[in-house]
């Protein structure tokens, strides 16, 4: 019987487990599209933006875990070796052609985040060693104040 509620046990918190927010070292590939009416090129950039945390659409959020650039209204973007999941994609075209992603972004800014169910951020789980791929269209219904 104690043999029965040892594995009982290591069962349970195996589930708990891989039910828990972890490590994957997974990729994640990103297909932006903007929309909006403003102009992408090497000035005016879209900002790729990879969370551990759905508290990023919160003021004072952590920083992102990594940032890309893109300088085209479509492109891709890929994050490798994503190590906590799950993670979230947000992004933001900077009108002002000045903002490096260094900073928060500056009023006028269009922001888009990955989502099914808006304002909540989607999750992104991958497996480690996989890819996941996702799009994400944007345009000027969300700015900075």
């Amino acid at each position: 019987m104690t043999r029965s509620i040892t594995y009982g046990l290591f069962l349970l918190s195996m589930a708990i487990a891989a039910a828990q927010p972890g490590t994957s070292a997974g990729t994640i590939q990103v297909e932006v599209r903007y929309t909006g009416s403003g102009t992408v090129n090497a000035s005016h950039k879209i900002y790729v933006a990879l969370w551990d945390d759905p508290g990023f659409a919160s003021p004072g959020g952590d920083p992102p875990v990594a940032v890309q650039p893109l300088d085209s209204a479509s492109g891709r973007v890929t994050f490798s070796n994503v190590q906590k999941v799950p993670a979230y994609i947000s992004v933001a075209y900077d009108p002002t052609g000045s903002w490096d992603a260094q900073s928060p972004p500056p009023s006028g800014t269009s922001l888009g985040m990955y989502t099914t169910n808006p304002p909540k951020p989607e999750p992104i789980s991958v497996d480690s060693g996989k890819t996941v791929k996702i799009t994400l269209t944007f345009d000027d219904a969300m700015k900075v104040p």
